[in-house]
């Protein structure tokens, strides 16, 4: 059951509806993966699970379906009188980790190139490709031949190894300097315009959130949350690219800076919010 658009007020910012609008309404299991996804450690009683469900106007009895269906996937595992993360969103959790942070090391014009060397590959094994070399923030340049520049920490893969497990399984690493312009190979392989100007609405938007989450305004923790969710996924289509390659008006930084005052602001209301529900 998705969340109903009534259950957002209508007298929103327009910076903030510019984000509502263009999200999908919320299911009951949305609802719970982000909730635990934004906290740490990933772990919350019951009672607030469900509460934070009927934010969306979803009913109490299929928030606990939900999370009956995620421990059944092994998505979620019992925990006291709460859940916590397990299998495939603790691993999500950890890349939203990463994302967020936003890390990097110095570049030294080198850059990442991982070429397909098995054959005859089953179109599962391709789609699990996809999925983890976009994890390691690689970009297809063509069919086969994925790249990025040389400048993410160490310890990112080491914090993937499943994604970083398939692509060795199907790749060969090497590292090389193209023999073209960095810049413009970057925007080949990456819409950054694009992702600055999401950026950039998304800071609009928690701009005009945080001080009437401030103020206790609670009819707006609901589209809060669907923006916080919304600025989480878009740090994972970050391509965390060295700052010689990107755009001189680029909003990644700020974003970030902007996202860890707000998200402080949010957790304050929701926490206030939740304790007027006994």
């Amino acid at each position: 059951m998705a969340a109903r658009a009534s259950t957002i007020p209508g007298r929103l910012p327009a910076a903030v509806r510019n984000i509502t609008d263009d999200e999908r309404p919320l299911t009951a299991r949305s609802v719970i993966a982000s909730t635990l996804l934004g906290v740490d450690p990933p772990r919350l009683p019951t009672r607030l699970i469900v509460r934070s469900g009927e934010l969306f106007g979803i009913a109490q009895g299929t928030t606990r379906v939900a999370l009956s269906r995620l421990v059944a996937s092994g998505a979620l595992e019992p925990d006291g009188d709460g859940y916590r993360l397990a299998g495939t969103l603790l691993g999500r959790q950890t890349r939203q980790s990463l994302s967020r942070a936003g890390t990097t090391r110095a570049w030294h014009s080198a850059w990442v190139v991982e070429v397909v060397v098995v054959g005859d590959r089953r179109t599962s094994e391709r789609a699990a490709l996809r999925t983890a070399a976009t994890a390691l923030r690689l970009a297809e340049r063509r069919e086969g031949v994925w790249m990025r520049p040389d400048n993410l920490p160490r310890s990112h893969l080491a914090s993937l190894p499943d994604a970083h497990a398939v692509v060795l399984a199907q790749c060969e690493r090497s590292v090389a300097r193209p023999d073209r312009d960095d810049a413009a190979l970057a925007r080949d392989l990456w819409d950054l315009p694009a992702w600055a100007d999401r950026g950039r609405a998304l800071l609009a938007a928690i701009g005009a959130l945080q001080p009437l989450l401030a103020g206790g305004a609670v009819e707006v923790l609901g589209p809060a949350f669907v923006v916080s969710a919304a600025v989480l996924r878009h740090f994972q289509a970050d391509p965390l690219l060295p700052a010689e390659l990107l755009p001189a008006d680029w909003p990644g930084a700020e974003l970030r800076a902007g996202y860890e005052r707000y998200d402080a602001t949010f957790k304050d209301a929701w926490r206030t919010w939740f304790q007027t529900q006994h």
